[in-house]
């Protein structure tokens, strides 16, 4: 199961309270305070790892407490400190304080690590407020309460090509062929329901990831279709690759395909439709003397100025595959 939105209150941990205690031992005539400090409580810290993809982890467990310190004892016990609670998210992940609609973090980055809740500090115990004129003093400090809050974590895939398209353009079976991704491939649209990530391999030991996500419609904005739920997922690509159904099964013009496409791209975010974009032209299978696919090449260049000409491959025959995962590559690095 693929999450990537969470709720989650946080707490970390209060500080011990300092002890009252005085010595009595025998045959010492005068005892003297000696109750130790608080321990230090424990704080709560995000941490991006690469053994994390999703938020399932958060999807049942909604709070998160860290340790609190232990009380300080008699004889200048100190209390122990508290466990610091450490929650391993996927690189991608976005912080937000709920309350207030903030960003308090973005974790692009495997190992990046953020301290979102300060846990308490330790009350001192009464040994600490003795003094000349206060030999006897019977009070100790409580410990700090640790700060807490209502969090909301979002997922934002990283990956350095991103897919789009319209359903049953073809993006799921690519980036089956591409990588050893598998996602479901069938004959009627939306079967992505979830985003996809694949490890592209070439030779010379390079690489790159591709995401695919599932297919937009026109109105995809105002949540026609799967919405845009998806969107922010590809914000992160360094590229797309759009790719067209040069024969679509509903008889659509794929240049008009293209056109609704890349406004609903503009609808969600202009970051997306400044991003550098390659056309794919898919399923060459079905276009024998490659005379559709030229005629729509034509067209897109003619109506569009496009940093690339279009490439044609067809994703079921392997057709142009290797010369796309090349071209790829050029353009990552």
């Amino acid at each position: 199961m693929f999450i990537d939105e969470a709720k989650i209150w946080v707490k970390a941990g209060d500080g011990g309270h300092g002890c009252v205690s005085f010595r009595r031992e025998r045959y010492i005539a005068k005892g003297g305070p000696d109750g130790g400090d608080g321990g230090n409580a424990g704080s709560v810290y995000f941490e991006a790892v690469d053994d994390v993809n999703t938020l399932l982890d958060f999807a049942g467990k909604h709070h998160w407490r860290a340790d609190n310190g232990k009380p300080g004892e008699g004889s200048n016990k100190s209390g122990a400190d508290g466990d610091d609670l450490i929650i391993r998210v996927p690189p991608g992940t976005l912080i937000y304080d709920a309350d207030l609609d903030i960003m308090l973090k973005d974790l692009h980055t495997i190992g990046m690590k953020v301290c979102i809740c300060h846990g308490g500090r330790g009350g001192k115990g009464n040994k600490a407020f003795a003094s000349s004129t206060r030999q006897t003093p019977r009070f100790a400090q409580d410990g700090k309460p640790g700060q807490e809050r209502n969090l909301r974590l979002e997922l934002k895939l990283i990956a350095d090509i991103g897919l789009v398209g319209m359903p049953n353009a073809g993006k799921s079976t690519l980036i089956s062929r591409c990588s050893a991704a598998r996602p479901k491939i069938a004959d009627y649209p939306f079967t992505t329901l979830e985003p996809v990530l694949g490890i592209v391999e070439l030779s010379g030991y390079r690489r790159f990831v591709m995401a695919d996500i599932p297919g937009l419609i026109e109105g995809a904005h105002a949540g026609a279709g799967l919405g845009h739920d998806f969107l922010r997922h590809i914000e992160r690509t360094r590229i797309l690759v759009h790719i067209l159904d040069i024969l679509p099964a509903d008889g659509s013009d794929p240049v008009e395909n293209y056109a609704k496409i890349r406004g609903e791209l503009d609808f969600h975010s202009k970051v997306l439709t400044a991003k550098l974009e390659l056309v794919v032209l898919n399923k060459a299978d079905l276009d024998g003397d490659g005379a559709v696919a030229g005629e729509i090449a034509e067209r897109l260049k003619k109506r569009y100025s496009l940093p690339f000409s279009p490439m044609t491959i067809s994703a079921v025959s392997g057709a142009g595959i290797t010369e796309l995962k090349e071209v790829l590559w050029k353009m990552v690095k």
